[in-house]
């Protein structure tokens, strides 16, 4: 895995689930059963000593393993995914659903809610990062 050569940009991929071994991958367009995958990303942080980057990715779409697949694809797989990647191996996968934001469903209020991992660890690269 290299430095991404943009700071942000759209991903947008066909991605089929295979049902028998819970894995999605992606595959051209006209597929049969492959559905658009839509993602923008922005690069935070780069570590280039350990060659790790934090990336901010909103997602257009909620595909299977989306995000994962998606990075994978492209050579940048999760620190410790297992499925998708091989960096880390033995480590829990470096995935933190930061925000999470919802309309609920009968007051139709917008709910936002927000954690942020303990900085030890593989989280220690998000140390210095300003998140709103």
């Amino acid at each position: 895995m290299e430095k991404w050569k943009k700071k942000s940009g759209i991903l947008e991929d066909y991605l089929l689930k295979n049902e028998r071994n819970n894995i999605s991958k992606v595959v051209k367009e006209g597929t049969k059963n492959a559905k658009l995958a839509s993602l923008d990303y922005e690069v935070l942080k780069y570590n280039e000593e350990i060659n790790l980057s934090v990336l901010k990715i909103n997602l257009h779409t909620g595909r299977h393993h989306q995000i994962r697949v998606q990075l994978s694809s492209r050579d940048h797989s999760i620190y410790g995914d297992q499925k998708y990647g091989g960096r880390g191996h033995g480590k829990q996968i470096a995935l933190w659903a930061y925000e999470l934001k919802l309309r609920h469903p009968i007051t139709k209020e917008e709910m936002c809610f927000k954690s942020i991992p303990e900085l030890n660890g593989t989280w220690k690269i998000l140390e210095g990062i300003e998140l709103n």
